[in-house]
């Protein structure tokens, strides 16, 4: 009886100790630079959360913390999804210079069709040649921005020879070699400080998708803003990455961790890249409504850019040989999955 006691207490906590395991709940800080009405709150992380909530029976929740309320800068939001300071972290990855430049293949100018096929290639592409870029967290999505465009405060852009003498604000370091390679003085910036720095002078202009332009108010400050001919690809993107820390997601119930995975990879990418570049048309409109100036450069005039930045594909390629990689086949890669998901 002893012996049928004991194996009965072993039993029961044993199911008590799986059932404590089954039942765990979990909530995730979710860190990000801009505020709680833009795209990456309301149309990416809310409804992620709750697709999280809803497939976990409420066992996943999270608390959202937009405009970097955790603390720290945009550049820091990477380490601190390394480090634990916050769950989930949505940052660029330019903002962190030289740390993956495998990944910013996708930031190369008129490179990119569209954001959600532009997404889908970049998931793939940094999962198949530049998984040790991201050994340090858990990534849950790589994805880009819709077309980048030019806003300025002084004069409109309509040619190349427009750039010069002008300061332009870029996100990347990429970005900052294409304004460089077409005559402009380069200013590298997170997003949230551009209007202060547009409204002070220490900038002329600034590149950015049409989505971010009323959130930061660049709408009420820049008088001019420049499109390129819809059939060419985009001036440039930007590439984003959603990463979780690696403890955390270790730390997780096998069936909590089905439910991570289930909510990321390719289709959160591409759902990110397209809930983002859905903002655009609303933004383009706040822009107008706010007496934006808007010209498009034609097609003739932007071959001329593209030759002036011809030599940064070149660069990208001989910098990925120097680093011990096929330079050219990774730059075809890049061009072929991007053509294989543009539809």
């Amino acid at each position: 009886m002893k012996k049928l006691f004991a194996k009965t207490l072993i039993a029961a906590s044993i199911a008590g100790t799986a059932f404590a395991v089954q039942a765990q709940e979990v909530t995730l800080k979710v860190h990000h630079f801009l505020s709680a009405q833009t795209f990456i709150h309301t149309g990416v992380f809310e409804p992620w959360c709750a697709k999280l909530g809803k497939e976990s029976n409420n066992r996943i929740k999270c608390q959202i913390y937009p405009a970097m309320q955790l603390g720290g800068t945009p550049p820091q939001l990477f380490d601190q999804a390394k480090d634990g300071v916050a769950d989930v972290v949505w940052t660029v990855l330019g903002y962190s210079a030289n740390r993956f430049p495998m990944s910013e293949i996708f930031e190369l100018p008129f490179t990119m069709t569209n954001a959600e096929a532009t997404s889908r290639a970049a998931w793939d592409f940094t999962q198949t040649y530049a998984k040790h870029e991201f050994k340090d967290v858990h990534v849950l999505a790589v994805h880009v921005h819709g077309p980048g465009y030019l806003f300025t405060t002084k004069k409109p852009m309509k040619s190349m020879e427009d750039f010069k003498g002008m300061k332009f604000r870029a996100p990347t370091r990429l970005t900052n070699k294409m304004l460089a390679s077409m005559g402009a003085t380069p200013v590298g910036m997170p997003v949230p400080a551009v209007p202060e720095a547009l409204s002070k002078g220490v900038i002329d202009g600034a590149v950015i998708p049409y989505q971010v332009v009323p959130s930061i108010k660049v709408n009420e400050i820049a008088k001019f803003g420049a499109e390129t001919d819809p059939k060419s690809k985009a001036l440039y993107t930007t590439v984003f990455t959603i990463a979780m820390n690696k403890a955390k997601y270790d730390s997780l119930p096998a069936d909590l961790k089905k439910v991570i995975d289930a909510n990321s990879g390719i289709e959160f990418s591409a759902m990110a890249g397209r809930v983002q570049e859905a903002d655009d048309g609303p933004g383009r409109e706040k822009s107008k409504a706010a007496g934006m100036a808007i010209n498009v450069i034609p097609a003739a005039e932007l071959d001329k850019w593209k030759k002036a930045t011809d030599a940064l594909d070149d660069e990208w390629m001989a910098n990925m040989t120097k680093a011990g990689h096929d330079g050219p086949k990774l730059f075809k890669a890049a061009q072929d999955l991007i053509k294989k998901y543009t539809k």
